[in-house]
């Protein structure tokens, strides 16, 4: 294979890894617009965890997102597959540190993003585990019966219950730190990887990649907090 194609293949892998990348941020927003329910004033009970419960029910359930849902999952494989990848092509291109390396390799961002990766794609694991699986394969979850009749997956509860455990709690916060980590560069390396890059805004780009990653740590972070720490909240 020759170094041109060679070149323009990890050009296109970076570009799909983007791509992906780029799309899966937006579904963690989408998840945590939707785990902030939990917090609405009356969630202590299991009846109050009405809005939450029903919301997973509907992701869960309606055709489009559940089209959606094989698209988000492809969707973590390409990046995840992409970056291992990309990752190893880069080892075999240096196989010798330069010298002097400049900032996007002196980057702790940049530098340990594979690391952050791995251990992102373990929580990942786990967390599907504790949640997806049990709600969609084995059942594993009560079932609640609200006013219309209608009988769903008290999830909210399953939720509070893990919550309500402080290692839980640690492990959870340690991974979203970590998410926050990885995607504080992943983000502007998404747009350049897409070509956006100039001086006019590429510093703009850098400042929503802390907003970002900044907003999705601590949205995700306060909710295992404010449930540890409120007596209030019982199962």
């Amino acid at each position: 294979m020759s170094s041109s194609t060679l070149r323009y293949s990890s050009v296109t892998k970076k570009v799909i890894m983007a791509l992906a990348g780029l799309f899966l941020i937006t579904f963690l927003f989408v998840h945590l617009g939707i785990n902030l329910t939990l917090l609405i004033p009356g969630f202590e009970s299991t009846q109050d965890r009405e809005i939450f419960n029903r919301a997973a029910h509907f992701m869960a359930t309606f055709y489009p997102i559940k089209i959606f849902e094989v698209v988000l999952f492809g969707g973590f494989i390409i990046h995840i597959l992409y970056g291992i990848i990309l990752q190893i092509q880069n080892w075999m291109a240096r196989p010798t540190r330069y010298k002097v390396e400049g900032w996007s390799h002196t980057s702790v961002f940049s530098k340990f993003m594979i690391h952050t990766g791995i251990l992102i794609f373990i929580f990942l694991v786990i967390h599907i585990m504790d949640f997806y699986f049990k709600a969609k394969f084995t059942h594993d979850v009560d079932v609640v019966k609200y006013s219309d009749g209608k009988s769903i997956e008290d999830l909210g509860t399953l939720v509070i219950l893990k919550f309500k455990h402080l290692g839980f709690v640690i492990a959870y916060i340690v991974a979203f730190i970590l998410l926050a980590f990885h995607l504080h560069h992943a983000f502007q390396s998404a747009f350049q990887s897409l070509g956006l890059n100039h001086s006019k805004y590429t510093p703009f780009i850098k400042g929503l990649s802390t907003v970002i990653s900044v907003l999705l740590f601590l949205g995700f972070s306060i909710i295992p907090l404010i449930i540890y720490f409120n007596p209030n909240i019982q199962v």
